[in-house]
């Protein structure tokens, strides 16, 4: 069961990830449809899920055009570097708690999502600060030499966010009694689960780098 889940996690993820890398790189009008693309589908699965609470409804909607045009200024002003990295540890978060969670099990982080675990917890710190720092190494040894620090908190504070967003995104679904917010990737379940972390995080960082 869980080889089957994880084949098809791999499967969409190499078909989405060669997609949003060629977006993001390209930048401009490639990235600015890619965006409007994510946002009107996960906008759809939101308005599903919530179909009920308009006033949840139309919160969600704003949310997703804030962080979605914080994902384009970003982008534009802050380097396709830079977001490339960010959207990297959103990746990892997520595969390192799914990883040491089917693993290692443990107890269960909150009732809110019940297949989470603290092991997840552990699990989606140690995966993005390790391989984030390897990376990086790797990309550019001075940058990581000269800014230890601020990367090593920085990598753990997308990490936290990026989970948070997860369990605000589970709470959501619990509520309309859903597993996934819908189908469209398989083993991930609906788009606005695999990008559940990163409309959190990158706001977030949009907001913050632009107050600093």
């Amino acid at each position: 069961m869980i080889n089957t889940e994880l084949q098809k996690r791999i499967l969409s993820s190499i078909i989405l990830l060669p997609i949003a890398i060629f977006s993001i790189y390209h930048g401009s009008l490639f990235f600015l449809f890619f965006l409007l693309v994510l946002f009107l589908l996960t906008s759809y699965e939101w308005l599903k899920m919530c179909k009920k609470n308009y006033l949840i409804c139309s919160f969600g909607v704003l949310f997703l055009i804030f962080s979605f045009f914080s994902a384009f200024f970003m982008r534009e002003n802050m380097g396709q570097f830079f977001f490339l990295f960010i959207i990297f540890i959103c990746v990892l978060t997520d595969l390192g708690g799914y990883i040491f969670g089917k693993i290692f099990k443990g107890p269960k982080l909150t009732k809110i999502s019940p297949n989470k675990t603290y092991s997840g917890v552990v699990g989606s710190f140690l995966l993005s600060l390790v391989v984030g720092i390897i990376f990086l190494e790797y990309i550019n040894k001075n940058l990581l030499e000269n800014n230890s620090f601020k990367i090593y908190f920085g990598i753990l504070f997308i990490s936290l966010i990026s989970q948070l967003g997860d369990l605000i995104i589970s709470y959501f679904k619990r509520k309309a009694k859903l597993k996934h917010t819908g189908n469209i990737l398989p083993g991930h379940g609906g788009l606005l689960d695999r990008v559940d972390g990163m409309i959190f995080v990158i706001p977030i960082i949009f907001i913050l780098n632009s107050i600093m």
